[in-house]
């Protein structure tokens, strides 16, 4: 009974390693959904509300918004794939190199693991019973989640995030488009900048929660970027309007 409860630290130790993981995990999906889906609000309201102020009809707004909205989701789809695959080949790599060391210098592999958790602030006793516990259960899991912080189950899905960045930016990018192309023409421009404001204090008090910070920098900063988008855009949609006019 005496040894189960020696043992008890380091399991805890990485019980705890593993929820943290997991639970940073989701925590990037959500903010990375948040910021694609306030991408998509942002660009989207610049795009309308430039072709809008050229005085354009509402089926120019719409070929517009569409193209844009299917652009952006492209890229940002794109984009998160190159990224994640990027990312997924780099965690390979660093696993093979850390297997053929574990397999060629297991004595220095296992100082090292005692000493990463010696700097946890464990005693070297302890933090040396850790270290040959978790090698001899499974030393690569190990070292990969005290060493390189990755683990060794959980691997990043390209196609999962380009699906989803897609999708976040896709759903911000209909609601100016929606306001635009669903208000009365003497009213499109008032609604749409409500709804867009609207929307993107929403996403700025979400991304807040996420990160545990106060909301009022994010809201401000999320206002303050969509209004000087829109207002920009309005403003060189309204003169290049007046002059091919």
């Amino acid at each position: 009974m005496d040894h189960q409860l020696t043992s008890t630290p380091s399991q805890e130790h990485v019980r705890g390693d593993h929820l943290a993981g997991a639970l940073a995990s989701r925590l990037n999906w959500l903010r990375a959904g948040a910021l694609g889906a306030n991408d998509g609000i942002i660009s989207t309201a610049g795009l309308v509300v430039g072709v809008a102020g050229a005085q354009a009809s509402k089926s120019a707004v719409l070929i517009a918004g569409l193209a844009g909205l299917v652009a952006g989701a492209l890229s940002m789809g794109g984009g998160e794939y190159m990224s994640v695959s990027t990312q997924k080949d780099t965690e390979l790599a660093v696993l093979e190199k850390e297997r053929w060391e574990l397999e060629h210098m297991p004595s220095e592999e296992l100082g090292e693991l005692t000493d990463l958790y010696r700097a946890k602030g464990l005693s070297p006793d302890l933090a040396h019973q850790v270290a040959v516990e978790l090698t001899r259960h499974d030393a690569l899991a190990a070292h990969a989640e005290a060493e390189l912080g990755i683990s060794v189950d959980q691997r990043s899905n390209p196609w999962q995030a380009a699906w989803a960045s897609m999708l976040s930016f896709s759903l911000g990018a209909l609601l100016p488009l929606l306001a635009m192309l669903l208000a009365p023409i003497g009213w499109r421009m008032g609604v749409t900048w409500a709804a867009v404001l609207v929307a993107l204090a929403v996403t700025g008090v979400i991304t807040s929660r996420i990160g545990g910070a106060s909301p009022v920098r994010p809201v401000l900063r999320n206002l303050v970027v969509g209004a000087l988008t829109m207002s920009l855009t309005w403003a060189i949609g309204h003169l290049v309007g007046v002059e091919l006019g």
